[in-house]
């Protein structure tokens, strides 16, 4: 079983990719063929069974009003009753049991493969990415394929079976009733294929809508507190309901293609049967053929009859199986990112060294976000970058554990251009505390270990904790360290959150640290704090802070400051300050306004 999962683990889907949706499909089965295969021989021994039924009880019709039949042969008759029973619904369980394992199986695999693949996209899909729909086609639309493998495609085969078993069988019976049972197949087939494909239009738009259903539901749940602060709750109902109308309406067409097109079956299968018994029966009154012949064909045409009707169900019910294939292989379709692309993996420590040569980089061409990008960074230096909201600090950082890939220029990291290193080691180099903290619903002990893939002792996370001052505040909880902090971290006030991930990163030990706008979420007493612990932890580690108040970053070795994807000036904070320009402006006002709230505190006071 262990080897099993690791083959099925080790299968690349994107083998299952096709333009017909049927040849992936297949390809998709890899490894559980043998399987599906067994299902459909056990199916074909259930139809015989089946089959067999009804010539036995031919047999035994005939025989016994001709008064040929002996006594002794009843118990006979009886137990060939029983025993093509037991044997069709023994093989009709397998035949589902095989089936059942091989959905399962291909589901789960799909799950585990969706999702890791989902983990390995690169930043620039996932910034394109809808949260909602990304879970609608890693839950909704892979459960139709597990349906389709479960339920439609073994019941398609099912069908073909008992169709041709039955059909041989009758005309073995009487060649002129076969041919007259399935007058109306060809129309059937027709009517299937014109509704499979409306169907699967409908289907594709209802799955979209849904998509789009759960994107707002997610948004919703996930800014929930927003919604409660802006008191926007009607708007967000009023958003949810135009939302839900639209699937509703979808929802309604294809509803109404499948509630006339299966009136439509029974009444055309209806009329083929009620035809079929009415000619047998002038037949068998004619003496044509016997009663036993009668009764063995009224049984079989029922099985070639509405198993031809269920075939057209189960035909249109396969598309949303494909269609929902298809939005999976959309998604596996997109290229992973290459972790462990990269010619050169350095033998020693990394020293921190970067120099950046005019660098570009462009999210799409023609629209540049950096340009012309220059500055040396030595290890152990601190650089800063300040600027206005989109002035490209953010993206400039990306850049280094290569988020994205600089279009243009060169940057060097201890003398090796950038490129040549694989961006697993990259990021196992590179500590990042992000603007906006993120925290997962687990235990404030595994929030703080997270990056790390060792055994980490209790001591070396307190360490940790206390240089991000927030040891103290964890131990007035009732369990420690052992606190779940709820959704994204949400029974932790915001300052608390942003120390949680700056212990995080320190636990790390990275040789490059990335504090982005990290200490915006403190209060001045607490921001002080963290700074006092992070000097010694900076030390021989280049640190790139991004912030907006030029507090936090007046001792940095050097200061960028940007402006539309530029440096327009660098230098240290006396230096800037010295010359005109917009780092001395942004001084001057927050200067300016922490004097007047200073003297509005002490006048209220």
């Amino acid at each position: 079983m262990a080897l099993q999962h690791e083959q099925m683990s080790d299968y690349d889907l994107k083998n299952s990719i096709s333009t017909n949706r049927l040849v992936g499909i297949w390809r998709m089965m890899s490894g559980y063929h043998g399987r599906y295969l067994g299902a459909a021989f056990c199916q074909g021994i259930a139809a015989l069974s089946k089959m067999a039924t009804y010539l036995l009880l031919r047999y035994f019709v005939d025989h016994y009003f001709s008064d040929t039949v002996q006594a002794v042969s009843l118990p006979i008759l009886a137990a060939g009753f029983i025993g093509l029973a037991l044997l069709e619904g023994g093989f009709t369980f397998l035949t589902g049991r095989f089936a059942a394992q091989t959905a399962e199986g291909i589901a789960r695999r799909l799950r585990e493969y969706l999702f890791d693949h989902i983990q390995h996209l690169t930043f620039h899909y996932h910034s394109q990415a809808e949260t909602g729909d990304l879970i609608q086609r890693a839950t909704s639309d892979i459960d139709a394929v597990r349906r389709f493998f479960a339920d439609q495609a073994i019941g398609v085969g099912r069908i073909i079976l008992l169709f041709l078993v039955n059909f041989i069988a009758l005309t073995t019976l009487n060649a002129r009733l076969a041919w007259i049972s399935i007058v109306v197949v060809p129309v059937v087939v027709v009517v299937s294929v014109y509704f499979f494909r409306r169907i699967t239009r409908a289907y594709e738009a209802y799955q979209e809508q849904e998509a789009v259903l759960s994107t707002t539901l997610q948004e919703n749940l996930a800014g929930v507190r927003v919604v409660k602060a802006f008191a926007r709750q009607e708007y967000e109902k009023s958003k949810f309901e135009k939302d839900n109308w639209e699937k509703l309406l979808r929802g309604k067409r294809l509803l109404s293609l499948q509630s006339f097109f299966w009136p439509l079956m029974d009444v055309i299968c209806g009329a083929q049967l009620l035809t079929g018994y009415l000619i047998g029966a002038l037949m068998a009154i004619r003496g044509e053929i016997s009663l036993g012949t009668y009764l063995a064909y009224a049984g079989m045409v029922i099985w070639i009859i509405y198993p031809m009707r269920n075939l057209g169900r189960l035909v249109v019910q396969m598309s949303t199986g494909l269609v929902s294939y298809g939005r999976i292989m959309e998604i596996i379709r997109e290229d992973r990112e290459p972790l462990d692309a990269g010619d050169y993996l350095p033998t020693q420590d990394m020293q921190g060294a970067i120099q950046f040569e005019r660098v570009g980089f462009e999210y799409e061409p023609g629209s540049v976000v950096l340009e012309d990008i220059t500055f040396d960074c030595q290890p152990g230096q601190v650089v800063a970058l300040l600027g206005s909201t989109g002035s490209g600090k953010t993206t400039l950082v990306n850049l280094l554990p290569r988020f994205y890939e600089y279009t243009q220029g060169s940057i060097r990291l201890d003398g090796v251009e950038l490129r040549r290193y694989p961006r697993r080691y990259l990021r196992r180099q590179i500590g990042i505390v992000e603007q906006e903290p993120f925290l997962f619903s687990r235990s404030i002990r595994e929030n703080i270990t997270y990056g790390v893939d060792r055994a980490v002792s209790d001591e070396e996370i307190q360490a940790a904790a206390r240089s991000a001052a927030i040891h103290d505040i964890i131990m007035t909880f009732p369990q420690g360290y052992q606190t779940i902090v709820g959704e994204k971290g949400v029974t932790l006030s915001g300052g608390q959150k942003q120390r949680v991930t700056i212990a995080r990163t320190l636990l790390k030990d990275p040789r490059i640290l990335i504090l982005d706008d990290s200490t915006s979420s403190v209060d001045t007493e607490t921001e002080a704090e963290i700074h006092t612990a992070l000097q010694s932890l900076m030390h021989n580690r280049t640190t790139f802070i991004i912030a907006h108040r030029i507090q936090t970053i007046m001792d940095a070795d050097l200061i960028l400051v940007m402006e539309g994807g530029r440096i327009v000036q660098r230098g240290r904070h006396s230096q800037l300050l010295a010359e005109p320009g917009i780092y001395r402006r942004i001084f001057d006002i927050q200067t300016r306004i922490e004097d007047e709230l200073e003297k509005e505190i002490s006048s209220v006071v």
